[in-house]
């Protein structure tokens, strides 16, 4: 006989999975921050700014390739929570397989032909300076490589996290983020005999740590002692319904996030106009609102697993209920953010650079920030229960509508026309996030996402 859940088993369940991967991006996110800062003071202004920015280049095209490799992910995790919610586990590994196999053909080995056969107009088309293709190039170069490690690490995680795993991916990150900062410091600064590499030495790192991370992993896919597992022996065959399914849920996502990742790159191009000041702040105040992104990309990946489960075991009632906890939880930690940044916003900038323009720069830049943090929270999580139930085409229109239409638009005219420059940009952002939080919303009460079946 089912048990059924009372209200603090919704709650209970939501955090035990929430919890590791909150911690994860947490602290993946502030050793990223730590990356940047490490760069940031690693010389003389001339030098580190245009560092940063390169940086910042290099992110803009990895957010590209991640995005498609997460998206792929999406349709991994819907499914696996799915046949683990159904008591079928045996079909764990075969998706795991077709994920790979995909992973390699469709995403990795396309980015980095692009990317690595013309890296200088890559990073030029973005909106990089001279300075900052010359001294970030190599970095661009090296980071693009390890993207082969990062994009397969990416998809066991999704894997790993459909079975209901967290912990174990949390534990791996966490790991090698440390291993990338004691990278950084030595090859950043020139520690233990090795030489001063700057930028450069912050890639080679980066890359490092992703390469370790599948190695850790591919032992204990080989071990077969977790859920999913990598048997080598029984060899591969593609299976009609698992790419089906992979597709059509995994497609959409993938169109999404490209196409997010794309209006942000012209996004930044609009602001790159603003000069390298402007630019670098920019880039620092993207990589303080990452921080932010944890607790709701937390919440909407616990509901993405809870939600695919509780529809492969037939409940659409106890997957309604798990989005609206994971929803109400993911906004209650958001004020956290609200409060840190429109407090501490300049403080938390001169962490990065010593730059007093970039510092002035960013103080209304932290303002907005904090203000886009409730509609950001909830979005991430209502979206990853409408993923969770393989719900993906919403969320690419709404997100196009968004991105596409409202951020763009807005930018070009409050810089270019309104004259407001910098805040322009992040006020076009905030207004994107709230039209998207809207329709996400308003797609949730809906309750067609409950009726989508998976072969």
């Amino acid at each position: 006989m089912e048990v059924e859940y009372k209200s603090k088993d919704y709650r209970n369940e939501t955090i035990k999975l929430a919890l590791p991967v909150f911690l994860e991006l947490l602290i993946s996110t502030l050793f990223g921050m730590v990356d940047m800062m490490m760069v940031g003071n690693s010389g003389a202004p001339s030098i580190t700014t245009p560092s940063i920015a390169a940086t910042g280049v290099t992110n803009q095209v990895m957010l590209v390739g991640i995005a498609m490799a997460q998206a792929m992910g999406v349709g991994g995790t819907a499914m696996i929570s799915r046949y683990c919610g159904a008591n079928e586990d045996r079909k764990v590994p075969n998706v795991l397989k077709h994920l790979i196999v995909l992973m390699i053909i469709i995403i990795i080995i396309p980015f980095l032909a692009i990317n690595l056969l013309m890296p200088e107009r890559i990073m030029a088309f973005i909106g990089a300076e001279t300075a900052t293709i010359n001294i970030g190039l190599n970095y661009f170069k090296i980071v693009i490589v390890g993207f082969v490690f990062q994009s397969l690490n990416l998809a066991i995680f999704a894997s790993m996290r459909g079975a209901g795993d967290t912990k174990l991916p949390m534990l791996i990150n966490i790991g090698v983020n440390m291993l990338n900062v004691v990278g950084n410091y030595i090859l950043i600064f020139g520690k233990l005999g090795m030489p001063a590499l700057g930028v450069t030495g912050a890639g080679i790192s980066t890359s490092l740590s992703h390469l370790v991370a599948f190695v850790i992993l591919l032992i204990i896919l080989l071990s077969k002692k977790h859920i999913v597992k990598l048997d080598l022996s029984k060899g591969f065959k593609f299976d009609r319904p698992i790419m089906s399914n992979l597709f059509k849920i995994g497609g959409p996502a993938a169109l999404e996030q490209v196409g997010f990742r794309i209006g942000v790159i012209f996004f930044i191009k609009i602001v790159a106009g603003l000069g390298t000041a402007a630019y670098a702040t920019h880039q620092i105040s993207s990589n303080i609102i990452s921080l932010s992104f944890a607790p709701g990309q937390a919440f909407g990946i616990a509901a993405s697993t809870l939600v695919g489960r509780s529809l492969g075991q037939g409940r659409p009632d106890r997957a309604d209920r798990f989005i609206k906890v994971t929803n109400r939880l993911a906004l209650l930690s958001s004020f956290i953010f609200v409060a840190l940044f429109y407090f501490f916003g300049p403080e938390i900038v001169g962490l990065y650079s010593k730059d007093m323009e970039v510092i002035l720069l960013s103080a209304g830049v932290m303002k907005i920030i904090s203000a886009i943090q409730p509609f950001q929270a909830s979005a991430f999580a209502l979206s990853g229960g409408l993923r969770g139930a393989g719900d993906t085409v919403s969320t690419l229109i709404i997100t196009m509508i968004g991105v596409v239409v409202i951020r763009l638009s807005l930018a070009y005219i409050l810089i270019n026309i309104v004259g407001l420059g910098l805040i322009g940009a992040w006020l076009a952002m905030l207004s994107d996030q709230i039209i998207r939080w809207l329709g996400i919303e308003l797609r949730y009460r809906s309750g067609k996402w409950q009726s989508i079946k998976l072969k």
